[in-house]
């Protein structure tokens, strides 16, 4: 069921750009490598046109939220299908590079660059200019959010 799993008590915060190189690998940053030591990851596309990273840990838990859907809404099979149809699984390597597969990056529209931004218990990966796009069309609501959550 869920929500019946402790909290994952990994945490990725900043963000960091970084080139692809020309196998379709990108370097996660130090810092998200320590908060997800010796895991394996899930990378899926959830929100378009960033590609989420799950480290192994958090995605036992969507794969729960997954799970209990279907359970409860068996008509979102073929969504849970193609949801997954697009994940795969990367471990990092002794560089700590990541290859984002051929149809994912074209996705994402990464070329050349990808933003990873540390999104508490996940990475996002965005191509730069699209990501501040997104920020500067939202930006109207973050006063709205921030005194929610910063008192």
């Amino acid at each position: 069921m869920a929500g019946t799993r402790a909290p994952s008590r990994v945490k990725f915060l900043g963000s960091y750009q970084n080139q692809l190189d020309s196998k379709g690998r990108v370097s996660l940053p130090a810092a998200f490598r320590r908060e997800a030591a010796d895991q394996a990851f899930v990378l899926i596309q959830a929100h378009a046109p960033a590609l989420t990273l799950y480290p192994e840990g958090t995605w036992a838990e969507v794969e729960e939220r997954l799970q209990d859907l279907l359970r409860r809404q068996p008509e979102a099979r073929m969504w849970v299908l193609r949801m997954m149809s697009n994940a795969v699984e990367v471990v990092p390597d002794a560089q700590g590079r990541i290859l984002v597969p051929a149809r994912l990056k074209d996705a994402a529209q990464l070329d050349g660059q990808a933003l990873l931004v540390g999104a508490i218990d996940k990475v996002e990966i965005w191509n730069p200019e699209l990501f501040e796009g997104a920020v500067g069309e939202q930006s109207g609501e973050f006063e709205r959010f921030a005194a929610q959550i910063f008192l």
